[in-house]
């Protein structure tokens, strides 16, 4: 074997399809001193008995163009290496055995426009004509879509590693990679059994290993080898070659046409982790035990499904690990832990198809230091240390395997590995009939089961749907008292970290838009901003004293944004970054009567007058003191209550007491987010990313262009806002409301305008006060397109294959001038 550089500026670990994309890309860049490790042979883990499938369509708009990149670069290989992939647009069939999963179909099929697709929902016996084997019982619909494909595996990692090596990147098999070495907070290279080398960079690719590797390096890698398993049926004579592959996920299933035969292989609903205590360091290439009692239901169903089956033998019966997350989505980009440690690994069975565009964008994120586009949906930082435990994942992993073909209903909870965090007035809720959802581990109340249907015996339970789920009326009611009387939300969940220190005000001066120079008890609403003006954090900050701010995200965003402030304050600022989340429980008390409430427990003034909108003051509650936070996420008078938490029951226990005279209730995260869309707020994630301007989401009156300048430079993003304003927008951030009350939304939907599609929604929710569903999205537009222009157009939104009349505003529908929240 040739020796080992002693120096290189970046190192890969991982020799399966993800790795050897990040290297041909890197390559691509114009970085050829670059360095894979494999610990056996190239492909021997994961990728050597993957399937292949290829599918374009994902989630979100930039899964999507990964996913489709990946297709476009399969193709072009065979010309540039020599080495053919083995791709092929056969197109793909998904049959739907239900109203509810044609549904989703239909949504898909809508959600294909926004993304340049071609995709189509066909009756049955269309579904027949496109795939002769099937057998139509039960089914009502299907997905067809033509530019779908399927490839080598192999031979697409092989040729990516060739084209590499084309390129000058150098590749090492039977290297076992032992450790990472690191000096203050950066990572500086690894150690093998065969020597060190130093790097600028290590990637880790290491698939179901990168879990060991990233705790090599001190970085949270939560993944988990599952059994996967599929048969490969003998030769079938009437199977055409490149025959459409056919999904049935209402049976689990997928058929592929594999050189004459079927690969038939199931996404079972309940999961059997692989080495929960450690993966044999002998494995390469190898099998795991059959188990075909455990495949047998699939078979059965199989053989009704595609009848040729039950004529034709099994020439192999295969059982091989991959990993998977605890939310079926990979994991992307720079660890939150460790500076120029990347991670790319957790593919959830889709690593043939997202391997090129994946590859792609952390090729981009090293060489430009920043991701190329909005990434949240895989970034790394979504996650959280406790879900990287043996126990978490393991049970975790158990379900998500199977959602992968499960129904996927809006507002689906996971079943496994709950119960983890809980806040202080968790008991207390669960007792008065909250459903609680799960948040970044968080248990939160939904919804609320009214005290009648508890009396009853009845329980809180989420039945699924694409409709009016049953919960609807119950947040239907919880939403008319935010908006007539007054909502109790537990909040404690938001993430909480305070930044200290003589420095504190002009380090946040210098990451913030907006201006922190405030006096203390002033609440800020600010978004960070990449150098592009996008928009990688949006927060409230606090002012607690001459040294100290404490800054609020969403629970989902704590780790991303705790490592986007570390990364960015100035080595030299002398001030410090601690995450308080858990030292305080928020009780949230919003509506008009929200005063009202608060006025039977306190002594303190609360008129406009002694405490305005958007300030922060210390007030007492029954025996204990507490931070009210005058502000609201729902558009309505309120406050936030930080509660020590060993005085949060105390407090609540308190409020509940007067809840009733002054027609206050308990409510759930559905009536926040609805009332919260019906405001037209933002939300990251969604409505707002790294890739949107804040100038394009309507948020330019948080930047203050002239504020102070920080003595550590101008603030991040200050350029990037000037360039814009210069050109000019091309998008907007508008609200709609259906005008017919009885469709949902909820994403992804197309926006149409005169007819064409010009965005999608972003956001939606059913606007109980305004009569009808709501939502937010973009719409294109030509540079300096007056906005009355805009407003003259005609809206429709597609909803599961109709077009639904649609009001478009600029202003929010509900209290365009902010008087409720003043009042």
């Amino acid at each position: 074997m040739p020796k080992l550089p002693g120096k290189a500026r970046v190192v890969v670990i991982g020799g399966g399809v993800v790795g050897c994309s990040v290297v041909y890309h890197l390559a691509k860049r114009g970085w050829t001193d670059v360095v894979l490790l494999e610990r056996k042979q190239l492909t021997s883990g994961t990728t050597w008995h993957a399937a292949g499938l290829i599918a374009q369509l994902r989630s979100t708009l930039n899964m999507t163009r990964l996913a489709k990149y990946s297709g476009e670069l399969y193709e072009r290989l065979e010309a540039e290496t020599g080495i053919a992939t083995g791709f092929s647009r056969t197109g793909s069939l998904a049959v739907a055995l239900t109203g509810e999963r044609l549904e989703e179909f239909q949504r898909s099929a809508s959600m294909a426009k926004t993304h340049d697709i071609e995709m189509e929902i066909i009756s049955p016996s269309e579904c027949k004509l496109a795939y002769p084997l099937l057998d139509l019982h039960g089914i009502v619909g299907g997905l067809w879509t033509p530019g779908d494909g399927q490839a080598d595996p192999t031979n697409v990692a092989l040729a990516l590693a060739r084209g590499a090596r084309q390129n000058g990147v150098q590749i090492f098999e039977n290297v076992k990679v032992i450790g990472i070495s690191r000096t203050v907070g950066r990572v500086t290279g690894v150690l093998t059994a065969d020597g060190s080398i130093e790097a600028e960079i290590v990637v880790n690719c290491a698939g179901m290993w990168a879990r060991d590797v990233g705790r090599l390096a001190g970085v949270n890698v939560p993944l988990q080898a599952c059994e996967h398993f599929y048969i490969v049926t003998e030769s079938i004579p009437e199977l055409t070659r490149h025959m459409p592959t056919l999904r049935v996920p209402d049976e689990s299933a997928y058929y592929k046409e594999d050189a004459g035969k079927i690969l038939l292989g199931a996404f079972e609903s309940k999961a059997k982790p692989w080495a929960v205590d450690g993966i044999p360091d002998s494995f390469c290439f190898d099998q795991l035990p059959e188990d075909f009692e455990h495949f047998a239901p699939i078979l059965e169903t199989a053989i009704k499904r595609v009848p040729v089956l039950e004529r034709v033998g099994i020439r192999t019966f295969f059982n091989g690990p991959e990993s998977f997350t605890p939310d079926d989505r990979y994991l992307l980009g720079e660890a939150p832990e460790l500076r120029n440690f990347y991670v790319a690994a957790g593919f959830n069975s889709v690593g043939i198809q997202s391997a090129g565009g994946a590859g792609r964008a952390l090729a981009d994120w090293i060489v430009d230091d920043e991701a190329p586009f909005d990434l949240w949906d895989v970034d790394i930082r979504r996650m959280h240390p406790f879900q990287g435990t043996k126990t978490y994942i393991a049970a975790r992993v158990s379900e998500t395997l199977g959602l992968l073909y499960a129904d996927h209903f809006p507002y689906r909870q996971y079943s496994t590995a709950r119960g983890v965090r809980h806040t202080p007035f968790h008991e207390q809720m669960a007792a008065r009939g909250a459903y609680f959802g799960e948040t970044a581990g968080w248990e939160r109340p939904n919804w609320f089961l009214p005290q009648a249907e508890l009396e009853r015996g009845q329980k809180p339970e989420n039945i699924y749907s694409w409709k009016r789920q049953n919960w609807f009326a119950y947040s239907a009611a919880e939403h008319r008292s935010v908006r007539e009387a007054a909502g109790i939300f537990d909040l404690s969940a938001f993430g909480k970290f305070r930044v200290e220190g003589p420095d504190a005000e002009t380090a946040l001066q210098l990451i913030c838009a907006n201006n922190v120079a405030v006096g203390v008890g002033v609440i800020i609403y600010t978004q960070w901003l990449n150098p592009r003006g996008g928009i990688e954090a949006d927060v409230t900050i606090t002012r607690l004293s001459e040294t100290s701010f404490l800054i609020v995200t969403s629970a989902a965003c704590v780790t991303r944004d705790v490592a986007w402030l570390r990364r960015h304050l100035p080595a030299e600022a002398r001030c410090i970054v601690t995450d308080v989340t858990s030292g305080e429980a928020v009780l949230g008390i919003m509506g008009p009567r929200s005063r009202d409430v608060l006025e039977r427990l306190t002594s303190a003034d609360l008129s406009n007058r002694a405490f305005p909108f958007r300030t922060a003051q210390e007030i007492d509650i029954g025996m204990t003191w507490v931070r009210a936070h005058r502000i609201t996420g729902v558009g309505e008078l309120g406050w936030e209550l930080y509660i020590p938490t060993e005085f949060a029951r105390h407090v609540l226990q308190r409020v509940l007491e007067v809840a009733t005279t002054a027609e206050a209730r308990l409510c759930g995260m559905h009536t926040f987010e609805s009332c919260r869309v019906e405001k037209a707020y933002r939300h990251f994630g969604h409505d707002i990313s790294s890739e949107d301007h804040v100038l394009e989401a309507g948020l330019g009156f948080g930047v203050k262009l002239d504020k102070p300048r920080s003595r550590f430079g101008d603030f991040l993003g200050r350029e990037g806002v000037l360039r814009k304003r210069q050109a000019g927008c091309s998008k907007r951030l508008v609200q709609f409301k259906l005008r017919d009350p009885e469709p949902l939304l909820y994403h992804n939907e197309p926006i149409l305008r005169d007819g064409q599609v010009a965005g999608y929604i972003t956001s939606g929710a059913y606007g109980h006060h305004l009569g009808g569903a709501v939502g937010l999205g973009y719409v294109a537009h030509s540079i300096g397109e007056a906005a009355a222009a805009l407003m003259a157009s005609d809206y429709e939104i597609e909803i599961a294959g109709s077009r639904v009349g649609a009001t478009v505003s600029l202003e929010p529908f509900y209290d365009p001038r902010n008087h409720r929240v003043r009042i």
